[in-house]
């Protein structure tokens, strides 16, 4: 086991580069700064590699803690943003050091091999290095245990880690690629192409929403620092700003928030749950997956259709002890408010349910940022609006932020105390199991959004497909769709 870091939080470790901030404020300035480049060129220009957790591309923009980071920051100096992505870190670290990037925004793990060639900014999130084998094969407990290929990226933390755990361990043996990033080793190591890789906990938590198979074998570290990493040129004056920048994002809680956002809802993980509802996704999916796209209408159709799967696994006949029905398991006055006539019918559910949740999205306050509201809709869906309200108001009697998932979800479980609940209008509710219900959905979601969903519909033939447009109502054409699809299957 290695340990090269401090257990100081990371709101004190950024409050000791606040305070290097200030020592730098007391040099004399250089005439012309990287800033003052940056500034003048109006863009600010950063570099990551293709990753779910730093950076990829959406239909809209660019994805990932880091590139949302990168975006707030090149906000805060008032510049545009660009990013350059490589599959190569070493040519990012080299692009860096000839000035062709700003910044290296990329989940980067602070390394006393890299601090004595870079800079680092103030740490953001911490994780764990763990090695990782397929499940079924012989798990390895230790490094004396491996007994095939290991294999990591070229230039990562990870070559570093392996080159200390050596001086203790001369058998150990590994390969590097410039060719893959870590996701795409776990994907080597799924299709049984290497044995074993050396990965962050973060990166293993989100890729087994996709390869449930990937088992973690054992860690070799723990609290590692990720941060930024800029040249170590001399220059303080970019430096300086990060350090600002990350310390404001700390304070205001907007660091909480995209952790939140990427991380929050992906350390729980089910072996069996997630085996099943892939295994749905390619028997049960391609059924329904027109029923949610027509029907989401402001939604992603992957929100209503995770949401779906976690009310009743997309089976249109499911039904529960308290008596909710249906795909969307609706309630019966529920479904009478939404003019559903049959819950068992999957069409007239699922409209239902869409109808329902746009609703209750409606009906969030304003203050709720639009990049949470949908988790706030879910919980409502599952607790009530008055519970969620209850949450809410308990939170920010407590000091904490009611329009914060991050800090509504801490609330919650209290619903199930009296010591809380007394206080409230609408009285006990189960806090802890929305909460729960909430983060399933958002792991379906992700697993919905990584895997290629558009050969799903591949069942319709072009005959089919080109009638979706001409009938004349979107209900009846799905139903009409799907009735001869199960025609045809």
């Amino acid at each position: 086991m290695i340990s090269k870091h401090s257990k100081l939080t990371i709101g004190q470790k950024i409050s000791i580069a606040i305070g290097c901030l200030l020592l730098l404020s007391c040099t004399q300035p250089v005439t012309e700064t990287h800033l003052d480049d940056i500034k003048e060129d109006k863009v600010l220009v950063i570099g990551t590699l293709y990753s779910p957790t730093s950076y990829f591309e959406s239909e809209k923009s660019a994805i990932g803690m880091d590139s949302e980071l990168a975006r707030q920051f090149a906000q805060y100096l008032d510049v545009e943003l660009q990013i350059v992505s490589n599959a190569d870190l070493s040519e990012l670290f080299n692009q860096m050091n000839e000035g062709k990037i700003d910044i290296i925004a990329s989940g980067l793990t602070v390394t006393q091999a890299r601090l004595s060639k870079m800079r680092f900014g103030p740490p953001f999130y911490q994780v764990a290095q763990q090695v990782v084998f397929k499940q079924g094969k012989k798990r390895p407990r230790k490094l004396r245990d491996l007994t095939g290929s290991l294999m990591v990226a070229n230039a990562s933390s990870h070559v570093d880690t392996l080159s200390e755990l050596k001086l203790e361990n001369p058998q150990l043996d590994w390969e590097t690629s410039s060719t893959h990033n870590p996701d795409e080793l776990l994907k080597l190591v799924i299709d049984e192409e290497i044995d074993y890789t050396l990965t962050d906990s973060n990166v293993l938590a989100r890729n087994r929403r996709v390869y449930p198979d990937l088992s973690l074998a054992f860690t070799v570290t723990r609290n590692d620092s990720l941060a930024w990493a800029l040249a170590d040129n001399g220059d303080d004056s970019l430096f300086s700003e990060v350090i600002a920048f990350f310390g404001e994002q700390q304070s205001n809680g907007a660091l909480a928030q995209l952790e939140e956002k990427y991380f929050g809802h992906v350390q729980r993980f089910d072996y069996v749950d997630t085996r099943a509802f892939i295994k749905a996704i390619d028997k049960k999916l391609p059924k329904y997956q027109i029923l949610f796209e027509l029907n989401a209408n402001d939604l992603k159709w992957e929100q209503l259709a995770a949401l779906s799967y976690q009310e009743s696994h997309w089976n249109p006949r499911a039904k529960s002890p308290t008596g909710v029905r249906g795909m969307m398991m609706l309630t019966l006055p529920t479904a009478k408010q939404m003019g559903v006539k049959s819950r068992l019918n999957a069409e007239q559910s699922i409209q239902g349910g869409a109808k329902y949740l746009t609703r209750l999205l409606s009906r969030l306050p304003e203050t709720i940022p639009q990049s949470q509201r949908f988790w706030f809709a879910l919980a409502s869906y599952n607790v009530g609006y008055g519970h969620l309200m209850d949450a809410r108001k308990l939170a920010q009697q407590s000091g904490k932020n009611p329009n914060s998932w991050s800090h509504v979800k801490q609330i919650l479980p209290l619903l199930e105390k009296k010591k809380y609940y007394g206080k409230t209008r609408h009285g006990y509710a189960r806090g802890r199991e929305a909460v729960h219900y909430v983060d399933s959905i958002r792991r379906y979601y992700d697993t919905l959004i990584a895997m290629d969903l558009d050969s799903k519909l591949a069942p319709i033939d072009l005959e089919l497909a080109a009638r979706i447009d001409s009938l004349p109502v979107p209900a009846q054409a799905s139903l009409q769709i799907n009735e001869e699809l199960e025609l045809k299957n």
